[in-house]
């Protein structure tokens, strides 16, 4: 076959400086790792597989930060998933993953084959998928019918994916700022049940075991999709739709039902099994050889395509979806076909495990690659990066904390309520399907999902959070307070934390400034789970979130799971009866850089965000998790956006009660301040004694429960009276009014 360019062009020319290779990579490869020039196929899959998307040469020393390994981690970073024992010989398995370019670029498929491709790294692991969460970040939705147009696209994408494959969402998190206008985020999660015995590896070994391709045809979509996401975003990419795949959801019901029955009934038949993801073709088949320290020869011409004359480049890069690669013991080919030809899918043998260590690639009866197949894996170059503080914290570390000043507390709250952050997120989750499979114990809507395991009495909770705000303003503690956030509203549900996943988004890392960010902030993250015993058992990174040289505030994102042993102890978010008493859990400071209070009375955010104590916040979660065990506590909310006030009125919305709340001592603006590790508890009268004595000066008694629906704090300069329902309302409408404003 004639190839695009030949060697000595592709050497003058230059094309793989538009896939995101260096010069100096190339002659690298040239040079050291091939001893001579490459062709067009081989320096296509050298880009795609060298870009920061697959092979995090910019973040493998950050990542090495990370504490990834615990009693109950079985399977860390480096499969397609995590698995974490939960007893019983049980494991539960996540892993989170980012689709930022794509859905920029087209929201409904960006989102739902974001979806769609974090189902199969968990299900490749032989676990059965059991619920979807993502984490949400848009640009301002006031005066901007874009934003609001790609919201609705990236919501449907989430939910007809999820809702058609059958797997219920439990929410997550949905963020507004403008540093996302050119930018949005989708990062999805899913949680994944299975028996630790039943665990898969993606791995390719066995001289003359077979490599087969399952699922559906490959087509152009998707080609250099991993490049695409490894580059600074501009105007010239916003319709740069060949980047991005078309799902199929039905198909992937398939799929994944065929891949199951394989791992969990004919488990002597298959050697490794791994999804088709970032870089198709190549990135799996490579993987899966390098992992089994063995060679792989594959012939293209038999690799199922949905259209014609499609070039080895292109076969090998596609990023077509619901697409898995299997290595399956020789002999054993013409059974795997059968369970796939069961579900109308395609199984086809394309290559094989071969002696030695190359790469070898047949096109049209003309071998097109032959390389080591470590130099697509293992040799990429680490990329030094250089780091600088921003100027804008060393000159905020040298200025005196910024202070809310206002004159109603109550005009403030309501404010406050409106802000889409804040708001009710019902608009979103209702196109969600939180029930399916009914074993759903807490919707969307609360600090966090949980699902019960059937035949149990255990039951997981699962949240996602980030705080791209703080960690703006301060890297590490902002890395910090985001594990807080998770490991509060994961208690809160009652579960003891287990482990976490993590999407990374940040700029562009050869910005000095942006990857001393990255470097912090995952430090900050790392502190905090060595901690709160989370370690980091997946996720990834999603570098190059910039439109036009402007990047999104540093975001990463976290995916905590936790374990309740008994689901007599799910604790729900709102109060429950009238005269419970109500406890404000962990101390409250004057921390309000980076506040929702600040954004919204000064239109941007400055200043230092609090150093949190982490060893004194771990202690006394611990307690209350006892105490929740104990059956001594009726309902918890975690304090997060807005602070006190918004928290007292979340848990009485939804309800037939109200709130009157003793806090003299306070001044008002404290209502507002977000300081870390805090939490809104309820406790029945009789369970005082025994609940005070477990959390001691952690928690301070501050209201009960009444049978009116007001809500009323008096304060040491100000008292705030109103009604629960003008609150509510407020809260209920400010997203649905802001999606059907015409400005």
């Amino acid at each position: 076959m004639k190839q695009a360019m030949t060697p000595e062009e592709i050497k003058e020319k230059k094309p793989y400086l538009d896939w995101s290779l260096t010069e100096h990579e190339y002659d690298y490869i040239c040079d050291k790792l091939l001893k001579r020039l490459p062709n067009y196929t081989e320096i296509g899959l050298f880009s795609a597989m060298w870009s920061e998307h697959c092979s995090y040469k910019k973040s493998k020393p950050v990542l090495r930060l990370f504490p990834t390994k615990g009693k109950r981690v079985v399977q860390g970073p480096g499969e397609g998933a995590g698995v974490v024992d939960i007893d019983d010989g049980q494991a539960v398995v996540f892993k989170a993953e980012s689709h930022n370019h794509p859905t920029t670029v087209e929201p409904y498929q960006g989102a739902a084959t974001g979806v769609g491709g974090i189902l199969r790294d968990v299900f490749s692991m032989g676990a059965r998928p059991v619920a979807i969460l993502d984490s949400l970040h848009f640009g301002e939705l006031k005066n901007n019918p874009t934003m609001r147009y790609k919201m609705e696209e990236t919501i449907r994408g989430v939910g007809d994916y999820g809702n058609c494959i059958g797997i219920p969402n439990l929410g997550g998190e949905t963020t507004f700022d403008s540093c996302y206008n050119g930018n949005i985020l989708l990062n999805a999660m899913c949680v994944g049940l299975m028996n630790i015995k039943d665990m898969e590896h993606g791995k390719a070994v066995g001289l003359g075991n077979s490599i087969m391709y399952v699922g559906a045809k490959t087509g152009r979509d998707g080609i250099h999709g991993a490049t695409f996401a490894s580059a600074d975003f501009s105007k010239e990419h916003e319709t740069q739709r060949s980047a991005v795949q078309v799902g199929d959801p039905f198909m992937e019901k398939l799929l994944m039902e065929a891949c199951l029955e394989l791992i969990l009934k004919h488990r002597d038949w298959l050697v490794g099994i791994q999804d088709m993801g970032a870089a198709g073709i190549v990135s799996s088949s490579a993987e899966m050889a390098t992992e089994g320290n063995a060679g792989m020869e594959l012939n293209l011409d038999l690799v199922p395509q949905r259209e014609p004359n499609m070039s080895a480049y292109e076969i090998m890069l596609s990023e077509s979806q619901e697409r898995m690669l299997l290595c399956v013991k020789k002999g054993h080919e013409e059974d795997v076909k059968k369970i796939f030809k069961d579900y109308n899918l395609d199984a086809v043998t394309i290559g094989r495990v071969i002696e030695g260590e190359n790469y070898v690639l047949y096109h049209e009866g003309e071998k097109v690659c032959d390389i080591p197949v470590r130099s697509l894996t293992e040799d990429v170059l680490e990329e030094p990066s250089k780091e600088i503080k921003p100027q804008y914290i060393i000159d905020a570390e040298k200025m005196p904390a910024w202070r809310p000043s206002f004159e109603s507390s109550g005009e403030i709250l309501k404010r406050l309520l409106n802000q889409p952050t804040i708001a009710n997120d019902q608009f979103i989750t209702q196109q969600y399907d939180s029930q399916v499979r009914s074993n759903t114990i807490v919707k969307p809507g609360s600090d966090a999902g949980v699902l019960r395991i059937r035949h149990t009495k255990k039951a997981i909770a699962m949240c996602t959070d980030t705080n791209g705000r703080f960690v703006y303003l301060n890297p590490k503690i902002g890395g910090q307070r985001l594990v807080i956030e998770s490991v509060c509203n994961i208690v809160a549900s009652g579960a003891k934390p287990l482990a976490i996943t993590d999407c990374l988004n940040y700029g562009d890392p050869n910005d000095p400034e942006i990857f001393w960010s990255l470097r912090e902030s995952c430090q900050g993250i790392a502190d905090a789970c060595r901690i709160f015993e989370t370690p980091v058992v997946s996720g990834n990174v999603s570098l190059y979130n910039e439109n036009d040289g402007q990047a999104i505030y540093p975001s990463p994102m976290i995916g905590m799971v936790g374990l309740i042993k008994n689901t007599d102890y799910v604790i729900p978010m709102h109060v429950q009866e009238a005269d419970d008493i109500v406890y404000l859990v962990g101390k409250t400071t004057a921390d309000f850089a980076g506040s929702e209070v600040q954004k919204m009375l000064q239109g941007k955010i400055s200043g230092l965000p609090e150093a949190p104590n982490l060893e004194l916040i771990h202690d006394y979660l611990k307690n209350l998790h006892k105490a929740m065990t104990q059956g001594l506590v009726t309902s918890a909310h975690d304090l997060s956006e807005g602070g006190l006030a918004v928290s007292l009125a979340e848990i009485v919305f939804d309800t037939e009660f109200g709130l009157n709340i003793n806090l003299s001592e306070f001044d008002k603006t404290l209502l507002f301040s977000e300081t870390p590790g805090r939490l809104i508890v309820s406790v029945k009268p009789e369970n005082k004694s025994a609940f005070e004595s477990l959390l001691g000066s952690a928690v301070q008694e501050i209201s009960r429960v009444t049978d009116q629906r007001k809500l009323s704090i008096k304060l040491a300069n100000d008292e705030l009276n109103t009604d629960v329902a003008s609150l509510e309302k407020i809260w209920k409408e400010s997203i649905p009014c802001l999606m059907k404003s015409k400005a």
